[in-house]
């Protein structure tokens, strides 16, 4: 049911340390230690209450899944602009070992965030909060247009992640998003040609959007497995 990531040489990767359950409470607690809580109007209790029934399904959904790298995590727990504003959350990441902040692109208007939505390939669970799986910060597709990286990751089961989806990558694994590895969201459009992307910017993160059929050498396009799972 769940994609199961390979290593440099095409095999079967596993690693015995890693606990979904672990990873899930760590993820969950990240984001409590961020202040999420208080952003969505919630205790940490409620908030951990909300989000907490997605745990059994983050160790199943994880079962043989290779533990965190920098390029590729298991599974992240994605939280959704109804719980919490994307400039919110963006100016919640980091690089990894940083303190610098995110920012949201100049060129790319707060009120124009609310018109790109995941395209319907996605099928993203309505609500708050779910679980993505297998997500890859797409480094095969540097230099390669996001419309031309949509249709090779399809032939390999694999869809493009969203700007919640990317956001919640580089918030939990801040390793993610690095020089010359930083990544579109392909899964996220409006009724333009704009693919909105995750780059680095005076040492922090910064959420802008660059073009469709562009390709830019240090700029690749994130996937993930196609199944996504809800609270409901």
């Amino acid at each position: 049911m769940y994609g199961r990531p390979y290593d440099s040489m095409g095999d079967r990767m596993s690693d015995a340390r890693f606990d979904a359950a672990t990873e899930f409470d760590s993820q969950l607690d990240r984001l409590v230690r961020l202040g999420y809580p208080a952003l969505a109007g919630q205790t940490e209790e409620e908030f951990r209450a909300l989000l907490s029934p997605l745990r059994d399904a983050a160790v199943t959904g994880a079962a043989g899944l290779a533990a965190p790298t920098d390029a590729r995590v298991p599974f992240l727990l994605v939280t959704t602009r109804e719980l919490v504003p994307v400039p919110e959350r963006i100016a919640l990441t980091t690089l990894a070992g940083k303190r610098k902040t995110g920012v949201l692109d100049r060129n790319f208007p707060a009120d124009d965030l609310p018109t790109f939505h995941p395209i319907k390939e996605l099928e993203v669970p309505a609500g708050p909060a779910y679980l993505l799986f297998d997500v890859d910060r797409g480094e095969e597709y540097r230099n390669v247009p996001p419309s031309a990286a949509l249709e090779d990751m399809t032939t390999k089961d694999r869809l493009p992640i969203t700007i919640d989806e990317g956001l919640a990558f580089v918030t939990l694994h801040p390793a993610a998003l690095a020089s010359n590895r930083c990544f579109s969201l392909v899964g996220s459009r409006c009724r333009d040609r704009r693919v909105p992307a995750l780059w680095i910017s005076q040492g922090a993160p910064k959420l802008g959007w660059c073009w469709f059929g562009n390709p830019h050498t240090w700029l690749g396009s994130a996937t993930a497995n196609p199944v996504r799972v809800g609270l409901g």
